[in-house]
C-alpha cells in the first residue's frame, strides 16, 4: 500500500488480494479501508468528496461491488446520460462484473492466477505469495482428508446388514465431536447437530414413502420436504459446531428458525439440482421432482417450468446477497457457511448434473482444488 496514491489504485489492490484468495490474511485492514471508502462515498453524496475517480465507470463498478460485498448499502444508480464522457477499459469491466460471489473461492483464485499475471498492474510478489498460499492450504486439506479416512468402523448387530456400517459410523462421528467439545465447554452444540440430522432422516423417510406410494405431492408439499433433503440445514448446523467463539447458542437458534439465507440457499440447491437431473432420476426410480410436481399442479410444459424455476433461483440469489448487508442477523462467517453451500451448487449443477457425472468436469475441479499444486 506504500506506493498507492489514488483511490482507484486502492480498489484494484484490494480486488486483486480478494480474487487471488489471500484476503483472509488481511481482513481487518481491508475492512478499515472499505469502511473509510463508504464514509467518503456518503460524503460525496452530500457534496463533500474531492475524489475524482467517480468519473471512471470501471472504478465506479468496482467500488460498488467491493462495498456491496462488504455489506455496505450503496445505490447502483448513476446518470448514464453522460456515458460518452466516461473513459474505461472494456476488457477489465468484462472481468470484474461477472457474478464472483457465485464461484467457489479457492477455484476462482486458481483460475484468476493466469488472468492476473497478464494484467499490467500485476505484482509478482503478490502473485507468488498467492500461489504459495494456495499450495500450503492444499497440503493442509490433503492432511485433513487423510485423517478422515482413518476413522474406524464397527458393526451394530440390531440393524439390517446394509445399515450397520453407516449407522455406526454416524454415531462415532457425533461421539468423537462431543468428546472434543466437552473440554471446550461447547458440548451443547452437538445436540443441535444431532437434531439437524434427525430432521434430515425424517425428510428422507417421507420422500421414500412418496416414492413407494407413487405419490406426486403438490409443490408446497414437495418443497417443504425437499428443502430439508437438500441437506443444507444439516450441513450448516454441523459446520457451526467447530467454528469457535463466533458461534453461540443464539446462532443455532437462529439457524433452526429457518432464516431467509438458509431458505434461499436450499432453494438454489433444490431447483438447480432438479432442473438438470430430474430426467435421469425418473428413469432410475426416484420420488417425483419439483419439475414433475410443478408441471402436474400448474399444467405447464417442462420448458415453462424450467423458465419459472430459473427466475426463482435468481430471486433466491438476491435474498442471499441481501442478507449480507449491514446490519447482519449473525456474524459474517456464519452467513458465509450458507453462501458456500449455494456456491457449490452453482458450480456443480449450472450446466449438468456434475455430482452424478463426477468423472467429467467435477473430477477436474476436485483435482485443481485438492491434488494438483499450482506451478510457481
Amino acid at each position: 500500500m506504500a506506493n498507492i496514491n489514488r483511490p482507484s489504485q486502492t480498489l484494484d489492490f484490494i480486488d486483486a488480494i480478494q480474487r487471488l484468495g489471500i484476503s483472509y490474511h488481511f481482513e481487518i485492514e481491508i475492512d478499515e479501508i472499505l469502511r473509510e471508502m463508504y464514509r467518503s462515498h456518503c460524503d460525496f453524496d452530500n457534496g463533500d468528496d474531492d475524489d475524482h475517480h467517480h468519473n471512471d465507470l470501471y472504478a465506479i463498478s468496482l467500488k460498488f461491488r467491493l462495498l456491496r460485498q462488504q455489506g455496505y448499502k450503496i445505490s447502483c444508480g448513476m446518470d448514464f446520460s453522460s456515458l460518452a464522457c466516461f473513459s474505461y477499459d472494456l476488457h477489465k469491466i468484462s472481468l470484474y462484473i461477472q457474478p464472483i460471489r457465485k464461484g467457489i473461492p479457492r477455484l476462482e483464485a486458481r483460475h484468476y492466477f493466469s488472468i492476473y499475471q497478464e494484467d499490467p498492474s500485476c505484482s509478482e510478489v503478490l502473485l507468488n505469495f498467492a500461489k504459495l498460499d494456495f499450495n500450503i492450504l492444499q497440503k493442509q486439506h490433503q492432511k485433513e482428508l487423510s485423517e478422515i479416512a482413518k476413522w474406524e468402523i464397527t458393526a451394530v448387530d440390531q440393524l439390517p446388514e446394509y445399515m450397520k456400517v453407516t449407522y455406526k459410523a454416524l454415531l462415532d462421528v457425533y461421539t468423537e465431536i462431543e468428546e472434543n467439545m466437552v473440554s471446550e465447554e461447547r458440548s451443547y452444540r452437538v445436540y443441535y447437530a444431532k437434531e439437524a440430522m434427525k430432521n434430515q432422516v425424517r425428510a428422507y423417510y417421507l420422500e421414500s414413502k412418496w416414492f413407494h406410494q407413487k405419490h406426486t405431492p403438490t409443490m408446497e408439499e414437495y418443497m417443504a420436504v425437499a428443502l430439508v433433503t437438500s441437506a443444507y440445514a444439516m450441513l450448516a448446523a454441523t459446520s457451526f459446531v467447530g467454528m469457535g467463539h463466533v458461534v453461540t447458542k443464539d446462532s443455532f437458534d437462529w439457524l433452526f428458525r429457518g432464516p431467509k439465507i438458509l431458505k434461499a440457499s436450499e432453494t438454489i440447491c433444490r431447483l438447480m439440482d432438479d432442473i438438470v437431473s430430474h430426467k435421469f432420476e425418473q428413469k432410475r426410480g426416484h420420488v417425483a421432482s419439483s419439475i414433475e410436481c410443478y408441471m402436474k399442479q400448474h399444467g405447464t410444459t417442462e420448458q415453462e417450468t424450467v423458465h419459472e424455476f430459473r427466475k426463482q433461483v435468481t430471486d433466491a440469489w438476491k435474498d442471499v446477497n441481501e442478507e449480507f448487508l449491514h446490519p447482519t442477523a449473525v456474524p459474517m462467517p456464519l452467513l458465509t457457511r450458507m453462501l458456500n453451500l449455494a456456491r457449490v451448487i452453482d458450480v456443480v449443477y449450472k450446466d449438468e448434473d456434475g455430482y452424478t457425472n463426477a468423472g467429467t468436469a467435477l473430477k477436474d475441479l476436485v483435482s485443481a482444488l485438492l491434488i494438483d499444486p499450482v506451478t510457481m
